[in-house]
């Protein structure tokens, strides 16, 4: 008896061991599967956060095209080369200061209008003739030109950064305006810079009325002779989104055409606005010759001598500078000048 019940205690104990065991086996199983169910209910909340966090930004690579091709650029850029004049005023309005940039033209190095947000900018020369030495030096993250200018250096410039080209200048600046936002991954900061210009132009030509009719001339004086600027100009495009009349001969798609004094009719309109432009040697007989031009004959024969409407203008906001920031100030000009209420 003692015998059996000896052996029913052990297969006793032995199925109670059994048990337990497999009790802490399934408890077990048990743990790792909460932590399974758990892992992405913990990836799920990382995820939701991604879309406002700095590093992911900072990780994202865009492909930018552009006038010589496609650029991969990684996050937002924060050491950036600029090569042109135009350029320097969109990273201005887009709240970016460059490293580097390129002087303005005819100025000491910069313009009046921009100078205060330029210091400490490290200058490379002009926008013909860039530093290249001194880009290198710099290890900027992204390098802005033009294809016009810096075609022929594309390829040394890709090679020291990502390098993102407009095509053109002149007119084209809100084109180029837009692809410099998009390589500094401030589209959305650029659409609204467009847009609270653009909101500006369009009060100005509901306010225009019957003036929008008025024969607008352009016209620069220059050693080599006299130009009249046609539409497609820093001027022409923004007199051209203004609605106002230019007369025929600078009513076409150009951007400028020589002419000779017995051709200064192609200068007459309802007013001109002209400036001249002065090299620091030259400006005595630039000057000069202006002068010539507008004390002949011919001159005084155009209607805009007889009524008295000619004006000099400023040549950085007409016509040099370019950029965004220049455009604002130009329409201020047009709108004082026509005395729009």
């Amino acid at each position: 008896m003692k015998s059996k019940t000896s052996l029913r205690t052990m297969r006793h104990i032995m199925t109670s061991f059994f048990a337990l065991c497999l009790l802490v086996v399934l408890a077990g199983c048990g743990g790792n599967a909460n932590q399974a169910q758990q892992a992405p209910a913990a990836s799920g909340t990382t995820t939701e956060a991604t879309p406002t966090s700095a590093p992911a930004d900072s990780n994202e690579v865009r492909e930018v095209k552009h006038a010589m091709g496609t650029t991969p650029i990684k996050g937002t850029p924060e050491r950036v080369v600029i090569l042109t004049n135009e350029g320097t005023e969109a990273l201005l309005a887009l709240g970016v200061k460059p490293i580097a940039a390129v002087q303005s033209w005819d100025e000491d190095p910069w313009y009046p209008h921009i100078k205060d947000e330029m210091t400490g900018v490290e200058v490379l020369g002009f926008e013909d003739q860039p530093n290249l030495e001194a880009i290198v030096s710099l290890s900027p993250d992204l390098i802005i030109g033009n294809k016009v200018r810096h075609e022929k250096i594309y390829d040394q410039l890709s090679k020291i950064a990502p390098t993102v080209f407009s095509e053109e200048l002149s007119g084209r600046w809100k084109s180029n305006f837009m692809l410099y936002a998009e390589a500094l991954n401030k589209k959305s900061e650029g659409e609204q810079v467009l847009k609270e210009f653009d909101d500006r132009v369009a009060a100005a030509k509901a306010k225009l009325g019957p003036k929008a009719s008025t024969k607008v001339s352009v016209a620069k004086f220059s050693k080599k002779g006299v130009q009249i600027y046609q539409k497609d100009t820093f001027s022409g495009v923004l007199l051209d989104q203004l609605g106002l009349a230019r007369p025929a001969s600078q009513d076409v798609n150009n951007f400028a055409e020589m002419i000779s004094e017995e051709g200064m009719s192609a200068m007459d309109g309802d007013i001109l606005f002209y400036w001249v432009t002065e090299p620091t040697k030259e400006s005595k007989d630039v000057s000069n010759n202006a002068k010539k031009w507008m004390e002949s004959p011919v001159f005084k024969s155009l209607n805009v001598a007889k009524t008295n409407q000619v004006y000099q203008v400023d040549e950085t906001v007409w016509n040099k500078a370019g950029g965004i920031k220049a455009a604002n100030l130009l329409l201020e000009d047009i709108v004082k000048r026509l005395d729009v209420k």
